[in-house]
């Protein structure tokens, strides 16, 4: 009893060690800049954003298309890199020849990066770890080493449940109910053509989303091409509390659309704001939101502000998921 009642009583003390759910929060602001297609605009294969801590810490989620290569001035220092899945607007299959070649509707991306793949040559080129789940780990480990890289050193797995850290930001793994068949472009010839040719897609296990709380606090649960689940309440709510959503919008016949999108940050999540991703459409024409798009749609239903990534615009968010300048 008297052991009970001395961590009843630690628990209702804030200067209790060993206690909660992390690090006491250090103040600052989380910085959030999408690299698009397009400057300023929001585009339909827009996947790419940069998350830089109040510590420095830069981490880059989804390079997708959008991002030119590790070359592509607009990444900086990358301290690591998330990849939810493996469908070639994730991973990377194409990319632009150079900033905002074609038009934000039909992106121009006419450079084959196949079989490395974005991700792949962005974690070489800036000796950026790749944070991935379900068997995506074992494929990309091959796949560095087989181009001369340490997997130890860039490869780093993290499945439902588990943690790493980033500095001092923390990355989790939370499902995602999507699929994640690896495409035949990024396998050698002779697997590829016989794949193709089955109508086939390689196995490397399920796909993900992240939760990541920052040092300031801030906790952002990055929805990867998820439909909606359980875990959204129970797991991204419930035992993570966050309070900023990073959530894709895009609709049929991929992902959630505006209403099961808007549901999951209304009735499951409930954060304090969200940032609207995946939108496949072209949702910003100069920089302004198209009205009768499907992203103003989600934005009208969502209880809470919904924020625009136009791409090369760094919002900035404080501990608390409100953002504080360049929303």
């Amino acid at each position: 009893m008297k052991r009970l009642s001395n961590a009843l009583a630690c628990l209702a003390l804030a200067g209790c060690a060993g206690i909660g759910t992390g690090p006491a929060p250090s103040g600052g602001v989380v910085k959030i800049t999408s690299l698009g297609s397009h400057d300023g605009e929001l585009c339909p294969l827009d996947r790419a954003i940069v998350f830089e801590d109040p510590d420095g810490t830069r981490i880059l989620y989804d390079a997708g298309r959008t991002v030119r290569g590790p070359n592509d001035p607009r990444l900086g220092k990358i301290d690591a890199i998330l990849l939810s899945h493996v469908h070639g607007d994730h991973l990377g299959d194409l990319i632009q020849p150079s900033a905002n070649a074609g038009s934000c509707p039909k992106p121009d991306f006419s450079v084959n990066v196949t079989p490395n793949s974005n991700m792949v040559n962005i974690s070489l080129g800036k000796q950026a770890p790749m944070i991935v789940g379900g068997e995506m780990g074992q494929f990309l480990s091959a796949k560095v080493r087989s181009l001369g890289g340490d997997p130890g050193k860039l490869v780093r797995l993290v499945r439902f449940g588990a943690q790493t850290m980033v500095g001092k930001v923390m990355v989790a793994g939370v499902p995602a109910v999507h699929s994640n068949g690896l495409p035949g472009a990024f396998l050698p010839p002779e697997q590829a053509k016989a794949l193709d040719a089955a109508g086939l897609t390689a196995y490397v296990g399920e796909p993900g989303g992240f939760v990541l709380r920052f040092s300031n606090g801030l906790t952002a649960y990055l929805s990867g091409d998820t439909g909606i689940t359980a875990e959204q309440d129970l797991v991204v709510r419930g035992h993570y509390k966050a309070n900023l959503v990073v959530m894709n919008i895009g609709g049929f016949p991929f992902t959630t659309g505006p209403t099961e999108s808007a549901y999951v940050v209304n009735d499951l999540v409930r954060p304090n704001s969200v940032i609207a991703t995946h939108v496949n459409e072209p949702a910003t024409v100069n920089g302004k939101l198209v009205e009768t798009s499907k992203t103003a749609a989600f934005v009208k239903a969502a209880k809470m502000p919904v924020h625009i990534p136009l791409s090369g615009r760094t919002m900035e968010f404080d501990g608390s998921g409100r953002c504080t300048a360049g929303c």
